[in-house]
């Protein structure tokens, strides 16, 4: 049994708030400055794709966040079976660190306590937390923000069993298409198929924490992110929706076992800024 003070959690979170809105992942951030080459000079997509690259080096130079929307924060959190946690509760000191985190990080606040009173908790908690079980004595956490204009063009189907592989590709499509611009493209496309109603909402948000240089481990889906992402950068919605090559980034499907009779598909759309840190303890 390994013991873990909740402190040392809470400023873990503080910290990875503060620094995931400060810097992308570095994958994604060079795939952001080579896609920038890969629009026609002159063009609106380039000189957006530019100003992105800008932007991400200006975040860098001044230590501010990368994006104004600094999100919901979404913890994912892997605790080892023989981890013990001591000097308080665990979920009260992420919501502790993320508090910590916005106030010290001067995070804007976007969060608020009830959905239809709308007040503002003031410090972007509580957070949505995601607990798993696993092997082991460490804790893994990843802090995901999550800007809302990408997340609220974010969709849902519950498809028959007998839907098949295009079924889904055209729903991703359609999906994409229908955001937009909404979604400050280019965009990471984050796809759960399986599990059920919940699990498969889960599984897309969860893609979108993967590295953009790694694709599914089964060359069926490998090849399914690959044909997606051809198919949606030939939709020209282009760099915040101007038009060109790149509509997204990147495409990621994490799958689950579902039941016979369902085919839950979930697609949780990502901003430019697709932000996440892991640390482990």
């Amino acid at each position: 049994m390994r013991n873990i003070d909740v402190k040392t959690i809470e400023t873990t979170i503080r910290d990875m708030c503060i620094l995931s809105n400060r810097t992308l992942p570095a994958d994604l951030s060079d795939l952001i400055k080579s896609s920038a080459s890969n629009e026609k000079n002159g063009t609106a997509a380039a000189l957006i794709m530019n100003d992105l690259v800008s932007n991400l080096d200006a975040a860098k130079e001044y230590d501010v966040p990368v994006c104004q929307d600094t999100g919901i924060m979404v913890i994912f959190a892997e605790i080892g079976q023989d981890v013990h946690f001591v000097g308080g509760s665990f979920e009260d000191a992420v919501n502790a660190g993320v508090a910590k985190g916005t106030i010290e990080g001067k995070l804007r606040c976007s969060v608020v306590t009830d959905p239809i009173k709308r007040k503002n908790s003031g410090d972007n908690t509580p957070a949505i937390i995601h607990t798993r079980l696993v092997e082991g004595d460490e804790l893994k956490l990843t802090v995901a923000p999550k800007g809302f204009g990408s997340e609220n063009m974010s969709k849902i189907r519950m498809f028959n069993p007998s839907s098949n592989r295009e079924d889904i590709i055209q729903f991703i499509l359609n999906t994409v298409d229908e955001a937009g611009s909404n979604s400050c493209p280019p965009m990471v496309v984050g796809i759960g198929i399986g599990g059920n109603f919940e699990y498969c909402a889960y599984l897309a948000k969860s893609a979108l924490c993967r590295p953009v240089s790694k694709r599914n481990a089964d060359n069926y889906y490998s090849n399914m992110e690959s044909e997606i992402l051809d198919r949606i950068n030939a939709l020209n919605i282009g760099p915040q929706g101007f038009g060109g090559r790149t509509t997204a980034l990147s495409v990621a499907i994490e799958v689950a076992p579902t039941h016979i009779a369902g085919l839950p598909v979930a697609v949780n759309i990502g901003c430019h800024v697709t932000r996440h840190l892991t640390v482990t303890l």
